[in-house]
């Protein structure tokens, strides 16, 4: 009579049977394939500093200890024959960060050079992501070598260029010339 009631109950219930194998966590690869090509793919920004170093990481931007919640800005950026300095300042003109290709590490012709501009354009403007910077407009002074790859290195970063501008200084027939010379 035992038997017969385990069978009885055995039939009533059927979540009692034992279980064969665990059903799958993760939906079956043929209906995860659609969802992953629906969805839109995230273009992932690399960092100059990660390529010198040799690893494969994501931008990686530090909250600046007194944060400003600034998100509008302007990158001036000072290109000469010898050096290239970038500064980041809020729409009033107040630095909020700032780097030279000398704080960066290059000593004598390679502070001139495009990839120093690049790693001095990158310095600044990671130092103010910290306070929260997402657009800026570009304003360019001078001849150097570093001009459009600064440029270019903001735009990799991820921020939002409302505008780029040329402020080189440029003389209305300048100053008077020397003397003619007699030979």
């Amino acid at each position: 009579m035992s038997e017969e009631t385990t069978q009885n109950s055995a039939e009533a219930t059927p979540a009692v049977e034992p279980k064969a194998a665990p059903a799958p966590v993760n939906p079956p690869a043929s209906a995860a394939a659609p969802a992953e090509e629906a969805a839109p793919k995230k273009e992932v920004k690399k960092d100059i500093f990660a390529e010198i170093g040799g690893g494969e990481e994501e931008i990686k931007i530090h909250k600046a200890k007194k944060a400003k919640n600034i998100t509008r800005g302007v990158v001036h950026v000072t290109a000469t024959f010898n050096n290239t300095l970038v500064s980041v300042t809020d729409s009033n003109g107040n630095t909020i960060g700032w780097s030279s290709a000398g704080k960066m590490g290059f000593k004598g012709s390679r502070k001139s050079t495009a990839y120093a501009a690049q790693v001095v354009s990158q310095d600044a403007c990671r130092q103010a992501m910290g306070h929260g910077l997402r657009e800026v407009e570009i304003r360019v002074k001078g001849p150097g070598a570093g001009r459009e790859s600064a440029v270019r290195a903001v735009q990799g970063l991820g921020l939002d260029i409302l505008s780029i501008r040329d402020v080189t200084p440029i003389p209305h027939n300048g100053c008077r010339p020397k003397k003619a010379r007699r030979v």
